[in-house]
C-alpha cells in the first residue's frame, strides 16, 4: 500500500489540504496528517486553518518521524496558506525531512504559498520546473526562479507543485495518477463528478 504524509501547521488553506487528504483515502493511500508545531497551538494535535477550523491530527511531528524509521512515505506534501506556509517553513525539521525524502527519491509535493515559502528554502527546486501562488515566488531562493511557472500545476520528476486553493482538485488528481495509478484517478474522477 502506497503511503502519504501530509504537514499541517496553524494557517493551513482548507481546500488546499483537506482536498488532496480526501482523494488519496478514496484512492486506498494511507495517509498521514501530521501537525507541525507552532506558538499558536493550544494542543499539540490540534492545528487550526486560515478560517479558523481546527483539525485533529493523526501524529504530532515527533511521532510522525519517530514512524519513518520504519521506512518515509511515498509522497510529502505541504499545504499552503500563507501563515500555514510560513509556520511549516520555521520547522528547520520539516525542511530537512523533505531535503532526505527527496535524496531517496520520494514524492514531494506543495501548493499555493508552500512551494516557494517551505520548497524554496531547500535544494529541492534546485534546476526543477514548479508553480506556486501569484507574487509568492520571489521568497524562494533567486536561483530557482529561472524554473518558475504560471501554469496551475507542474509535475517535473517527483516534484508535484500547485498555485491555489482553485486548482486543488486537479492537483489531488495528479497526486493520486502518481501514487495509485491512472485507472484509480479515473475512478475517483467518475465518482466525484468531475466533467
Amino acid at each position: 500500500m502506497k503511503t502519504a504524509a501530509i504537514f499541517f501547521a496553524d494557517g493551513f488553506e482548507e481546500v488546499e489540504a483537506i482536498t488532496p487528504l480526501d482523494y488519496l483515502r478514496r484512492a486506498g493511500v494511507e495517509v498521514f496528517t501530521v501537525a507541525i508545531p507552532s506558538e499558536t497551538m493550544n494542543d499539540k494535535y490540534i492545528v487550526t486553518s486560515s478560517h479558523n477550523v481546527p483539525m485533529i491530527m493523526d501524529l504530532t511531528f515527533e511521532e510522525y518521524l519517530d514512524s519513518c524509521k520504519d521506512g518515509l512515505p511515498d509522497l510529502l506534501f505541504c499545504p499552503g496558506g500563507s501563515r500555514g506556509a510560513d509556520n511549516l517553513a520555521t520547522c528547520g525539521e520539516l525542511l530537512a525531512h523533505l531535503e532526505e525524502a527527496w535524496d531517496k527519491g520520494k514524492f514531494v509535493s506543495a501548493i499555493c504559498a508552500s512551494p516557494a515559502v517551505v520548497l524554496g528554502k531547500t535544494k529541492i527546486l534546485d534546476g526543477k520546473k514548479w508553480t506556486c501562488y501569484p507574487q509568492m515566488q520571489d521568497n524562494a531562493k533567486a536561483e530557482y526562479l529561472k524554473g518558475y511557472s504560471d501554469k496551475v500545476f507542474v509535475t517535473d520528476g517527483n516534484l508535484i507543485t500547485s498555485r491555489g486553493a482553485g486548482a486543488a482538485e486537479e492537483f489531488a488528481m495528479e497526486l493520486v495518477r502518481l501514487l495509485a495509478g491512472p485507472e484509480s484517478a479515473e475512478k475517483i474522477r467518475k465518482g466525484t463528478l468531475q466533467r
